[in-house]
């Protein structure tokens, strides 16, 4: 009797502890099919016509729609309205010889936070930013992989302009962040978070030569990279809205300076701004200060969705914010059910690029797409866009003297369809 009742309570105190362990939940997306694209770019030289180069490829590739990925993520219910939650998802290049990618995407998101049910929650790891969520809400494509988007300009194997480059638009992800997400009140929800990596170690100076054959070398000294962004949402009924703001700041000692340079490109190399991060990468930049914002508003009126949205950033070198890059776009879509398993959207948007105040260009993007649901999980996809980079003026220096002898202005064009399957688990 008492081998009986000793038996009872462990079992009893097994299931228990089950009951306490957490959830985890093992999910993933699989996008392949047949991606091709046209690219033409006149390089504003001198002759008559002007050279233009073409480039046209197709492949059987992968992620057209949605970046493929593999992810766990689980939770724990401490008691009392408060949970433990974690997630670790992986970027996926299922055509490849390696399953599990090798580049800067690998690392999708990894974090772990807790929640309290009635006010918020927090997260700690490498996360989307409040801008890549905003977006990620309110695009009528869904932020997908292929050109014909100026808020979240990407291509899928082709290559467009740098001004049109996968993380030209804003910053999509970052390392060493901290979350903050409030519950919704009368609507109302905010969103913050805060990037902090920094170091500071011994710093040497190596000087060599003199006047315009001096270059001087920076080791050690000051990496930081750091951050922090804001946003706000509001929903009421069928009308959603948001608005972000986010800034990224990098500032390091290690420099190399040379005074034959002509340009604060050529005079500090590691420090002038770049347009975009290849591949989304969690990489703020060097010597920059990063400053981005994101309005947008939705409104859902049955038969389809309608959007509005208007994103600007701007990256200015630390040594002199009056040269900088500045990139802004608005984009207006609409998204419908045709039928119950035909889904269908098209968008539209326009922008602008400066270059260091001086250059710039004028950018133009549409993108039409379907999706053929044959199950909640499972769908076929057809997507077309262009992005188009216009009227780009003739560079100059830092000075603001000619940096070339090109008398045209430069421009470039991508196309990129793509037809596939996409299935999530």
């Amino acid at each position: 009797m008492k081998k009986s009742l000793f038996a009872v309570a462990a079992l009893s105190a097994i299931a228990g502890s089950a009951q306490a362990q957490s959830s985890v939940t093992v999910y993933g997306l699989l996008d392949l099919g047949y991606v091709g694209y046209n690219t033409r770019a006149a390089t504003g030289s001198t002759q008559n016509p002007q050279a233009v180069n073409k480039t046209t490829g197709n492949a059987f590739s992968s992620s057209a729609e949605s970046t493929s990925r593999l992810g766990f993520k689980g939770t724990e219910d401490l008691g009392g309205g408060t949970s433990a939650f974690f997630t670790v998802e992986l970027g996926l290049t299922p055509n490849n010889n390696q399953a599990v990618n090798t580049g800067g995407t690998q690392n999708r998101q990894t974090f772990v936070g807790l929640k309290k049910n009635g006010i918020g929650q927090f997260a700690v790891g490498t996360q989307y930013t409040v801008i890549h969520n905003a977006v990620a809400a309110t695009d009528p494509g869904q932020a997908n992989n292929i050109a014909g988007n100026l808020v979240y300009p990407a291509s899928t194997e082709g290559v467009g302009s740098t001004e049109n480059s996968t993380g030209a638009a804003y910053t999509v992800r970052t390392n060493n962040q901290l979350s903050l997400n409030s519950d919704t009140f009368y609507g109302f929800k905010a969103n913050a978070m805060l990037v902090a990596n920094n170091k500071n170690s011994n710093e040497t100076i190596t000087i060599t030569g003199s006047g315009s054959t001096l270059t001087s070398a920076a080791a050690g000294g000051l990496n930081n990279q750091n951050g922090w962004g804001l946003g706000l949402d509001y929903t009421f009924k069928n009308f959603y809205a948001t608005a972000n703001y986010q800034a990224m700041t990098s500032k390091q000692s290690t420099q190399t300076y040379y005074g034959s340079g002509t340009t604060l490109a050529t005079q500090l190399p590691v420090g002038a701004p770049a347009t975009g991060y290849a591949g989304g990468s969690s990489a703020n930049g060097t010597n920059v200060q990063d400053n981005q914002f994101y309005v947008a508003a939705t409104y859902d009126f049955g038969i389809l969705k309608a959007y509005a949205q208007y994103i600007t950033r701007k990256v200015s070198a630390q040594q002199d914010n009056t040269y900088y890059l500045k990139r802004s776009a608005e984009q207006i879509g609409v998204r419908s059910f045709i039928t119950p398993t035909i889904e269908a959207w098209v968008s539209g948007g326009l922008g602008r690029y400066n270059g260091y105040g001086s250059n710039s260009s004028n950018l133009t993007a549409w993108q039409i797409g379907s999706n053929y649901w044959l199950s909640k999980r499972t769908n076929l996809y057809a997507i077309y866009g262009q992005v188009g980079t216009s009227n780009t003026s003739i560079p100059t220096n830092y000075i603001g003297q000619s940096n070339n002898t090109n008398l045209n202005p430069t421009s470039a064009n991508i196309s990129n369809y793509a037809v596939g399957v996409r299935h999530t688990f």
